[in-house]
């Protein structure tokens, strides 16, 4: 009993820790992707991606173009070729299929490669202002208000302030 009574005692002495240090805290909060999305670097490395990404689908097309004209051009000579040609063809045709998903798959990954490597250092950029930011402010957390979740009403938005930082 004497136990019980102990163990109580500390449970109610560390939630009252807990809360009293919550209280003392300053929270603010940003969305990083607002932020993100009005860095120069960011429409820069956007603008690089979608270049990749059309030259990537103009090769796609043309490939496609190929395969097309040679299904059309095989097609109408089926009937004029041995069976055992139109098989060699058949073969020749599948094979050109695979080629362009294979290719479609490279280019995808490719595509997202350089979209990674084109971002991490802006994201990196925007963490540090955001930290500077927050130091200098003396706070404590600054909580991501991207991810569509309602964080607090009364703390306070850093987004202008790293905006400043940033020059933006």
């Amino acid at each position: 009993m004497k136990q019980l009574k102990t163990l109580l005692l500390a449970t109610a002495l560390c939630i009252g820790t807990v809360s009293f240090t919550q209280a003392q805290s300053k929270v603010a909060h940003i969305n990083t992707q607002d932020l993100i999305t009005a860095m120069p670097e960011y429409k820069a490395a956007i603008a690089e991606v979608e270049t990749l990404s059309k030259t990537y689908q103009a090769e796609i097309q043309g490939m496609g173009s190929e395969y097309e004209s040679k299904i059309k051009q095989y097609d109408a000579e089926a009937s004029s070729k041995t069976q055992e040609e139109n098989a060699k063809r058949a073969q020749e045709v599948q094979t050109m299929q695979q080629n362009i998903r294979q290719y479609q798959g490279t280019a995808q990954q490719d595509i997202q490669k350089k979209e990674v490597e084109l971002l991490k250092p802006i994201t990196e950029k925007a963490k540090t202002a955001i930290l500077k930011v927050a130091r200098a402010q003396g706070f404590d957390y600054v909580l991501d208000s991207a991810q569509g979740v309602a964080i607090l009403t009364d703390g306070k938005n850093l987004l202008d302030d790293v905006k400043k930082e940033l020059g933006i």
